[in-house]
């Protein structure tokens, strides 16, 4: 079995959004208590899809790593507290346990590609 580049970027990007999105889920945690903050979050399917095709930024910060960089929007039609902050708890661990599932699944399909192209190296033993 020989791993699929195209699969191995594409997790990549996967790996990258779920990660993206669990910083703007921590954020709205962290600040649950802030007067006036507004609940920010990814469109995962969107970002992903413009990663698959291409047209997601990328910034270079040194060599050749590269940093995506998706678009992280204002949730809208969520409650708001008097003080003006809309971020609901229940909603962020709900997305929180949703993305680190969804980063685990895609960690145990990054493992079986590599595992795919160690087979190929050694002779399918």
């Amino acid at each position: 079995m020989t791993p699929n580049t195209s699969l191995i970027g594409t997790l990549e990007s996967f790996l990258k959004l779920t990660t993206s999105r669990e910083q703007a889920i921590s954020a709205n945690m962290a600040n649950v208590d802030t007067p006036g903050y507004r609940t920010r979050d990814i469109n995962f399917q969107g970002e992903l899809n413009k990663a698959m095709s291409g047209t997601l930024s990328y910034s270079a910060y040194g060599g050749e790593s590269a940093q995506m960089t998706p678009a992280v929007q204002e949730v809208q039609g969520l409650m708001e507290r008097p003080d003006g902050n809309n971020v609901s708890l229940d909603r962020e661990g709900l997305l929180m346990s949703e993305t680190q599932l969804q980063y685990q699944i895609g960690i145990q399909l990054v493992k079986h590609e590599f595992h795919g192209l160690l087979s190929a190296i050694s002779g399918g033993s």
